[in-house]
């Protein structure tokens, strides 16, 4: 496996000042206990100096992962009221950016999507990041049956940026990806419903070797795949979805171009997931909260055809 080293500018130097960072909206699953949904993506944008409007679509004990939990999914009137009171206070006209995951229920989404509209009405130039939240190999889909029909036919076309794992791009497209070749292809049709960046995590097309995970990001500019050791960790952590949807976002909100963003997010994320302790089902969140600034490792962003 090949590491590029850091470019010139520090990774932990932003490229944005940070008198001039927009707000960025997170609207996700929280927990008490553990690092998934806000719990996890609130702090990693933090750490990299972003405020963060939080609005949680679940309030459970602790994540699904560990079996047994307490708690309830949030109602869409609920969300519509959090929104409706941070509207009133001028909030969401200072938002930038929105992150949305873990949805709970398909009437949750179409109220992310109408604060969506909301904010692009004062601020055309808003990015929303839509985590499409619904499964993953092994586990099959564990949300709503709803779910994955209101992400393809309403939340995809109305993002900017989608970043699935490869089980959820599988059902977003109806394809089941043999190659990377094949899953740049796809993805440059599913841009053409409406989402400028399409990255899909998680990526074990037989073309990769079977030691190795691939990140793909396309763009309208190209496609650039990172790959990186498979850590033999069982169980895996929950929340590296999520940890990685919001360092992606942030490092784009700083301005960084894709490769670089799809880089630093990639390091973290493993780095985080090597520092794991064997039998935890979370990440080293705090712990290893430097790696969220300068990841440990960096892995060069490959451009493919």
């Amino acid at each position: 496996m090949n590491t590029a080293a850091p470019s010139a500018q520090s990774s932990a130097v932003s490229s944005v000042s940070p008198a001039a960072r927009p707000v960025i909206l997170s609207i996700q699953s929280h927990v008490a206990w553990g690092y998934v949904g806000n719990s996890a993506a609130v702090f990693a944008l933090q750490r990299l100096g972003f405020e963060v409007l939080q609005v949680h679509t679940v309030l459970f004990s602790n994540h699904t992962g560990y079996g047994q939990f307490r708690g309830q999914i949030l109602s869409a009137e609920h969300i519509r009221e959090i929104l409706a009171g941070l509207r009133e206070r001028g909030a969401l006209h200072q938002v930038g950016a929105v992150l949305s995951g873990y949805l709970g229920n398909a009437d949750t989404g179409a109220a992310i999507l109408d604060a969506v509209n909301d904010i692009r009405q004062a601020n055309p130039q808003l990015r929303y990041l839509c985590d499409p939240v619904m499964g993953d190999v092994g586990r099959g889909l564990f949300v709503n049956p709803a779910i994955p029909d209101f992400l393809r036919d309403q939340a995809i076309p109305f993002a900017n940026i989608i970043t699935p794992n490869q089980f959820e791009f599988e059902l977003l497209s109806g394809t089941k990806l043999t190659s990377t070749e094949e899953a740049v292809a796809v993805a440059r049709q599913m841009r053409g419903r409406g989402p400028d960046t399409i990255v899909i995590t998680s990526l074990a097309t037989p073309d990769i070797a079977a030691d190795q995970l691939g990140t793909l990001a396309v763009n309208g500019q190209g496609a650039w795949l990172v790959t990186t050791p498979r850590i033999d960790l069982h169980p895996l952590p929950n929340g590296m979805g999520d940890v990685f949807a919001a360092t992606l976002l942030g490092r784009l909100m700083d301005g960084r171009p894709l490769p670089e963003a799809l880089e630093l997010a990639t390091a973290t994320l493993y780095s985080l997931v090597k520092g794991t302790l064997a039998g935890s089902r979370d990440l080293p969140l705090v712990a290893a909260q430097a790696q969220l600034i300068e990841p440990a490792a960096r892995f060069a962003a490959r451009q493919v055809a």
